[in-house]
């Protein structure tokens, strides 16, 4: 497990990651509690912060409430206090604050590691919670809410120069899919699909047989040219069934971000164009800005 210590002391930081190192912990030391808070807050795979009250320049509980702001924000992190004064009042405040634990300062090594294990099955079933509430169940791809705010924090991160590309995805006649072959087809057609898409960008299953993909760093050109990709590789799938391989294609809409715009914004102008391309024949790829058809019906 990944352990960010804090103490004003390099003396109990030693002593506290001599007590973690050698069973197999990744430990990262700090004295100064605001630096401590940009590391934890920039390395997602800390699992475990254990913080002194007396340290600066950030105290120890605002240290603490800081970082459960962070574990709220869909992130497993187990938070420990240690102080040398045990009581009452200090326990009180600490738990208030956001810690999940609190132990004397220095710790026994024993009643560290044992600590630490309760740490390890919080963050555990804190994550596998994060998993369930995020993703689609069918396709274990992010599900609409987990992929909108995927992409609301991808575009803030472009800021107004960066480039971001939305790809809208719809599988073609699907019903009909369903009603010749049965529904294990069409699940089987879904998973089918987010294969080809779950290891590009950010991606999510809308609901039904749509799905989204967002492609951070691209613009307009290269969303279009992958997209014409994911179209021939869409029918190129055989999905097996009792009457023997069913073919399928898919519709695509493609927008670019542009400064200033929200991101219901750029998924709509997105939506807009895959309507032109299922209107329009389907099996066809549909720029929200230029509604050129970049690949017709063979």
């Amino acid at each position: 497990m990944h352990i960010v210590i804090v103490d004003s002391s390099r003396v109990v930081l030693r002593v506290v990651a001599g007590m973690l190192e050698p069973r197999g912990h990744v430990v990262t030391q700090f004295t100064d509690s605001a630096e401590a808070l940009a590391y934890v807050t920039d390395n997602p795979k800390v699992r475990a912060l254990i913080t002194s009250l007396e340290v600066r320049p950030l105290g120890g509980l605002e240290l603490c409430w800081s970082a459960r702001l962070l574990a709220e924000a869909n992130r497993p992190l187990s938070i420990i206090v240690m102080s040398s004064v045990r009581n009452a009042r200090n326990l009180a405040e600490a738990l208030d604050s956001g810690a999940d634990d609190f132990i004397d300062k220095p710790p026994g090594a024993e009643e560290l590691q044992a600590r630490l294990r309760a740490a390890e099955r919080l963050t555990t079933l804190q994550s596998e919670l994060i998993r369930l509430a995020d993703t689609d169940s069918l396709t274990s791809l992010l599900n609409r809410r987990a992929f909108v705010q995927r992409t609301r924090e991808a575009a803030q991160r472009a800021g107004g120069f960066g480039q971001l590309a939305a790809i809208l995805i719809d599988i073609d006649h699907f019903k009909r899919i369903n009603d010749e072959y049965g529904h294990d087809v069409g699940d089987a057609a879904i998973r089918g699909i987010a294969a080809l898409i779950a290891d590009e960008g950010i991606a999510g299953r809308l609901g039904g047989e749509e799905f989204a993909l967002v492609l951070p760093g691209r613009n307009l050109a290269e969303a279009e040219s992958f997209a014409g990709r994911l179209r021939l590789k869409a029918a190129d799938l055989r999905i097996r069934s009792l009457k023997g391989p069913v073919r399928l294609t898919c519709s695509f809409g493609v927008s670019e971000w542009s400064e200033g715009e929200t991101v219901e914004g750029l998924l709509k102008r997105a939506d807009i164009a895959l309507y032109e391309a299922k209107t329009g024949g389907r099996n066809r790829v549909v720029s929200a800005m230029t509604d050129i058809v970049l690949a017709r019906i063979a």
